[in-house]
């Protein structure tokens, strides 16, 4: 590692009372969240920046993180999401000529605490084993007595509605206005290459904050509904399975990402469950049920749908499964124009495999219009 900042020694404490020793880098101070591993070998500015990782501290499993600087437009929202950053190492030296600047000013920039020198590998390793926890960074807090007392004030993300907390604050719009297909999105933590990836193909897109009532979005006057990404527990946002029911009850195209996928589920009677430790990478395989190819995907979850649920229902079938533990990654309604995906197939990072699901999404729109 290279910093032009001082350095600090750092800690990292786990919820389990697991602890690693490292350096600063990054903003000097204390942070909290839910421990997660993200497994891509780049991207690393895109995951920061991915409002569904609100409320998380990220282990980022590559050796090296920040080696090719940050630039302006490899961003996915506004600003950086995380919590926190752990990581074996992060550089402040960057090759590529065409960057705006270091990782390490971007997150002080950014408010970000972060630990280096830690052994990502034991780390992510041990998360597997030992599931999803919360975790405390700390630069300026050395006891460790003190830090414990500090984590157990972090809420569990079982329970936490945060989608609206990032979610935009008021409506706006992406494409050419005059386009025939017109898409209304409700953005409960929405990636921007999501919405680029609708108006790209000729779509005229209105993203709508969370709580947006469904007569203010039908006033738009779209032809389908996209449902967001975003962070938290599904099952506690109670008011967007309602809109989400109202919306299906219009009977047009509609298409679920992610926590969108969650909400579809929901809103059909299916619930949801907080996974072991989650997926989150851009390597992860998935089979098309339909029409039986498999593609790498991107992810970034930590809860599912109930599978055996899922197989009692009479309107709901599988159309995705993740080839690692066979859990549903897809589904669609058999007496609606709607279908999900529990990954990402916008896919920045990672391959573009699944964008197709785009395309297929608006020759429902054009089938139904």
């Amino acid at each position: 590692m290279t910093s032009a900042h001082p350095q600090k020694p750092a800690i990292l404490l786990l919820e389990d009372g697991t602890v690693h020793y490292g350096k600063s880098f990054g903003r000097i101070g204390s942070t909290s969240g839910e421990i997660c591993f993200n497994t891509g070998m780049t991207g690393y500015q895109e995951v920061f920046t991915d409002p569904s990782y609100y409320g998380q501290v990220v282990i980022m499993n590559t050796v090296h993180v920040g080696n090719y600087g940050v630039k302006k437009e490899d961003v996915e929202s506004d600003n950086v999401k995380i919590r926190g950053l752990i990581a074996r190492n992060l550089e402040e030296l960057y090759s590529r000529k065409m960057a705006d600047g270091s990782l390490e000013d971007y997150l002080i920039a950014n408010n970000i605490v972060c630990i280096e020198g830690v052994d990502t590998r034991s780390l992510v390793a041990h998360v597997r084993e030992k599931g999803a926890m919360n975790c405390i960074i700390s630069s300026e807090i050395q006891d460790l007595e003190a830090l414990k007392k500090e984590l157990a004030k972090a809420p569990p993300m079982a329970g936490l509605e945060l989608a609206s907390v990032v979610s935009a604050k008021t409506p706006y719009t992406s494409g050419d206005e005059n386009a025939d297909i017109r898409i209304a999105v409700i953005d409960y933590g929405i990636k921007k290459n999501i919405v680029e990836c609708m108006s790209a193909r000729g779509a005229f897109v209105k993203v709508f904050p969370a709580k947006t009532s469904l007569a203010e979005i039908k006033a738009f006057n779209p032809h389908g509904y996209f449902i967001s990404n975003g962070p938290g527990d599904p099952a506690a946002m109670e008011y967007a399975v309602d809109t989400l029911k109202e919306i299906l009850a219009e009977n047009k195209p509609l298409f679920g990402i992610c926590l969108g996928h969650q909400l579809l589920a929901l809103a059909n009677g299916i619930p949801t469950f907080k996974m072991h430790h989650g997926h989150r990478g851009l390597n992860h395989p998935v089979k098309n049920l339909i029409t039986g190819r498999c593609e790498i995907t991107t992810q970034n979850h930590g809860f599912g749908v109930d599978p055996e649920a899922v197989k009692k229902s009479a309107n709901v079938e599988v159309t995705h499964v993740n080839l690692n533990d066979h859990s549903i990654e897809g589904i669609r309604l058999k007496d609606k124009p709607a279908f999900s995906v529990q990954y990402h197939p916008e896919s920045t990072p990672g391959p573009h495999d699944s964008r197709y699901l785009f395309d297929d999404f608006i020759e429902l729109i054009r089938k139904h219009a």
